[in-house]
């Protein structure tokens, strides 16, 4: 039935991108980098039961997954990812293809999978990972202390084993040597000195004192099984 590509980031030029040319299959739009309500949701309406493909970053694809979240969307619009960035953590976290063919042939083709989604408490989402650091305070994955004291960074991202719904990794720094801890959980609570947390590359435009972190009750279906 083909596919709607959100080509995200109108002045890079994603939507005039070759995989899309002489493809009668593709119904390509250029929207803003971060697309919001206006540009998403009537798109979105007109599916017709077709795939939904974005081109862009991480934080792309957290504003469109935002979007299909708020207009109750997420259960019925599998999710194809094509990544503009060979740094995703989106694609490390769920083996995607960052050659832009490949991740074409592979949103088009594959079985949609569904994944942990990760919202936080100012009502935005995670699809890759959220970050502070450095960050001095206390946080919590569900009844277990993470943290107290200093650390370089606290990161929070799905859980690819599909546990409990998402892992926090606390890297400390000890004279020469990097240590990290990792822990699965369905929430972390962080209480904090000011500090700006990060999403998907975005950094909050506020700084908080506490922030929460915790795994939606919805899955992502996001395009990633065997072809």
């Amino acid at each position: 039935m083909g596919a709607l590509v959100l080509a995200c980031g109108k002045d890079a030029g994603h939507g005039a991108s070759p995989m899309f040319a002489d493809r009668d299959d593709l119904e390509v739009h250029e929207v803003a980098a971060k697309p919001g309500r206006t540009e998403v949701d009537p798109l979105v309406k007109g599916l017709d039961g077709r795939r939904l493909l974005v081109r862009g970053t991480d934080a792309d694809l957290a504003a469109v997954v935002l979007r299909l979240l708020r207009t109750e969307r997420l259960a019925e619009v599998p999710v194809g990812y094509l990544p503009t960035s060979e740094d995703s953590v989106v694609a490390r976290i769920w083996d995607l293809p960052t050659d832009p063919g490949r991740a074409l042939d592979l949103a088009l083709r594959a079985d949609p999978d569904p994944v942990p989604l990760i919202r936080d408490d100012s009502g935005g989402v995670i699809v890759g990972e959220g970050v502070f650091r450095p960050v001095r305070g206390v946080a919590y994955c569900d009844e277990t202390q993470v943290l107290r004291g200093q650390a370089g960074q606290l990161t929070v991202g799905p859980d690819p084993d599909r546990g409990p719904g998402l892992v926090v990794r606390v890297v400390r720094r000890q004279l020469l040597v990097r240590r990290t801890t990792v822990t699965q959980g369905r929430a972390v609570q962080v209480g904090c000195v000011p500090s700006a947390p990060v999403s998907d590359g975005v950094v909050h435009p506020r700084q908080v004192t506490k922030w929460t972190w915790y795994r939606h009750t919805e899955d992502l279906r996001l395009v990633r099984g065997l072809i």
